[in-house]
């Protein structure tokens, strides 16, 4: 980051800002849009594009800016921005297509829109910034590997969890500490709330009551620390992880006795998380050393006696830092958080209650399932279900409450591109495409 605000400094004394275009208005994209426009120089949001373009107008207005021109094409988009104008759109396609557009951030948590947006954006040549980890570890291995092979940087981002996860874990790694594993600190874990319990919650801070509750039901974290594994080649311990419970207000340095350590030692670490600990909003890093006199040094900066550390952020900032995101992209191709190759976990999809054949499932954060991480290998073996890719199957046959759900369970809606992309990513990576397509 010290790098990244000094090169920020240097393009806006040129004259020459990043110019970023965002697809999705929403309560994070909002907060976005707000800091980028007020508060961040060498960079400009010169567009926004949202389904009901009024959200996109808020936005800007939210951020100060009510001059706006309402586009509806790639040339009124291109236009727009040779004029230094903001613009506005329903049409997201326009924005990756569109000439003096540099990054584009997707902010949406829709998987089937947000493959569409990504493989767009990467056909045109421009940087992909995530903020949607639904789609990046439901398809996130494929959609690095064809910006890699377009030449443009593929990225989730800082100040959301898996972000931040992998700085710390690159920071570790660089002072020769072992990360054996990458944390998340929880408030709440109950794989039953739904929008109906989280109704108020929502209400109380301005957000979708399934949002919320994909937050609360664990699904949120799944598909966090999945990205976190993909990006570091981690594990988790078992289906769900351990997340262990302790006393509100415990700190977090104590997690290097929360876990057992042969899970640590043997492999190559796990992504996990810790319900009730301080700083709440946190991440974590979980290190060995066995050098003694390094270990000397570690419990002299009081680092702890060893041969397991502690290292933690009290905070994720979200749309603080999504800014320094883009800039690594665009002027480092320095990703924050990306696959490294093969998914090594996904995100599975669990009944919320008893289901019944022939209901239709609604979904991330809704009332009929939650997500669990597990082992890209067990998932794809067995056939399971992604999370990602549940919503609008139908069920053929009854499944009991707290049973992982496989493809044999269900028929997918026709013709949904995510479902082919899924099947390439298997198939490219496994050898064969789970969903049978």
């Amino acid at each position: 980051m010290i790098i990244v605000d000094t090169a920020l400094q240097k393009r806006h004394a040129e004259g020459k800002p990043i110019k970023v275009a965002m697809v999705g208005a929403g309560f994070m994209g909002r907060g976005v849009a707000l800091n980028i426009l007020n508060n961040v120089e060498g960079m400009d949001l010169v567009c926004i594009s949202n389904r009901n373009i009024d959200g996109a107008r808020r936005a800007y207005a939210e951020a100060g800016v009510s001059d706006v021109a309402e586009v509806a094409n790639v040339a009124e988009l291109e236009d727009a921005i040779a004029q230094g104008k903001y613009a506005i759109t329903d049409n997201a396609l326009a924005l990756c297509e569109a000439e003096g557009v540099d990054a584009v951030l997707e902010v949406t948590g829709a998987i089937e829109f947000g493959a569409e947006v990504a493989l767009k954006t990467i056909e045109h040549g421009k940087h992909i910034i995530l903020m949607n980890a639904e789609l990046d570890s439901t398809l996130g291995p494929l959609l690095k590997l064809r910006a890699d092979k377009a030449g443009v940087v593929y990225t989730n981002v800082d100040g959301d969890q898996p972000g931040v996860i992998v700085n710390l874990f690159r920071f570790v790694k660089g002072m020769g500490v072992k990360p054996v594993l990458c944390g998340n600190i929880k408030g709440l874990q109950d794989p039953y709330r739904n929008p109906t319990t989280q109704k108020a919650f929502a209400e109380q801070w301005g957000q979708q009551p399934h949002m919320v509750t994909s937050f609360a039901d664990g699904s949120k974290i799944s598909f966090e620390q999945a990205i976190v594994a993909n990006a570091t080649g981690m594990r988790v311990a078992k289906r769900g992880m351990h997340g262990p419970t302790v006393d509100p207000g415990t700190p977090i340095e104590g997690a290097v006795d929360w876990f057992p350590l042969e899970d640590l030692q043997d492999g190559p670490g796990i992504v996990d998380y810790v319900v009730g600990a301080v700083p709440n909003g946190g991440i974590f890093v979980l290190g060995m050393h066995d050098h003694p006199q390094q270990q000397h040094y570690l419990n002299l900066y009081k680092v702890g006696k060893g041969q397991l550390y502690c290292f933690f952020n009290p905070y994720h900032l979200c749309h603080f830092e999504v800014h320094n995101t883009i800039a690594r992209a665009v002027l480092f191709a320095d990703a924050a958080v990306a696959p490294l190759g093969a998914p090594t976990v996904d995100v599975v999809t669990t009944a919320k209650i008893d289901l019944k054949a022939g209901e239709t499932l609604d979904g991330i954060g809704w009332y009929m399932t939650y997500g669990e991480a597990e082992n890209a290998e067990v998932v794809h073996r067995d056939r399971l279900l992604p999370m990602g890719l549940a919503e609008g199957c139908v069920l053929k046959r009854d499944v009991p409450k707290d049973q992982a759900l496989t493809y044999d369970d269900v028929d997918l809606p026709a013709g949904r591109q995510c479902d082919s992309l899924r099947a390439e990513q298997d198939t490219l990576f496994f050898g064969s495409a789970a969903n049978g397509l």
